[in-house]
């Protein structure tokens, strides 16, 4: 009996707070949210993306960064950044970031 309250804690543990990423809501069990990071007065004509990615919490991987999405879209000046978070907890979650700009 100890034996599985000591397993069932250890994975509540494990499992708390696995693959979340930014939203302007709560992260719930589906989540398919799109948010805004900054926006400037210059002009978007191209797209860069970038995206990190995370698996039970245990595996984590990418660069969702605004300088890794910029360099992606070869771009020189942003326009805007945003961000898309896509996810099932807690198994699964992606963040990617978008930029426009030239």
């Amino acid at each position: 009996m100890l034996k599985k309250i000591a397993l069932t804690a250890g994975l509540v543990t494990l499992l708390s707070g696995c693959a979340s990423g930014l939203s302007p809501v709560s992260v719930g069990l589906i989540t398919d949210v799109k948010g805004p990071i900054t926006a400037t007065t210059a002009a978007g004509g191209k797209t860069g993306t970038a995206c990190a990615t995370t698996i039970i919490g245990l595996i984590n991987k990418g660069d969702a960064s605004i300088a890794a999405a910029k360099a992606n879209g070869n771009i020189g000046t942003i326009a805007t950044a945003d961000y898309h978070t896509k996810g099932f907890y807690p198994f699964f979650g992606e963040t990617c970031v978008n930029v426009t700009g030239n």
